[in-house]
């Protein structure tokens, strides 16, 4: 399975963007996926995921009310849509899919995309 991760830019402090991510290559719809995020000179740090049945998930603390991410399974994309942008979000932000649990730490996550960056500046 491959994932593609599109959606990054440049966006001002306060300013929103979606975030998509596509499987290729095999069925994801059971699986779990998720979100994580790499900023300069820090480790990668888990973001946001969904269970398979798009109801159940799991958030960091720092994104809590402003992120939200959904999936298409129909179109085998998950989503990240990210509001109140902050510069502190800054950082490479990475799709990946079916660790053992939503709680699993990132080296269980088996499939990871490459990365699309997101810069919060004014």
């Amino acid at each position: 399975v491959q994932l593609q991760a599109s959606g990054g830019g440049l966006v001002q402090p306060g300013g929103s963007l979606r975030l998509s991510c596509a499987a290729s290559g095999g069925s994801l719809s059971r699986s779990i996926m998720g979100w994580f995020r790499q900023a300069p000179g820090k480790e990668r740090e888990f973001v946001i995921a969904v269970q398979g049945n798009g109801r159940t998930g799991h958030s960091a603390e720092s994104v809590k009310g402003r992120f939200t991410i959904s999936r298409q399974d129909a179109a085998s994309t998950v989503y990240l849509q990210m509001n109140n942008l902050r510069p502190e979000d800054t950082a490479v932000y990475y799709c990946a899919a079916d660790p053992p649990n939503l709680l699993s730490p990132r080296e269980l996550w088996k499939y990871w995309g490459q990365g699309t960056q997101v810069t919060v500046s004014s």
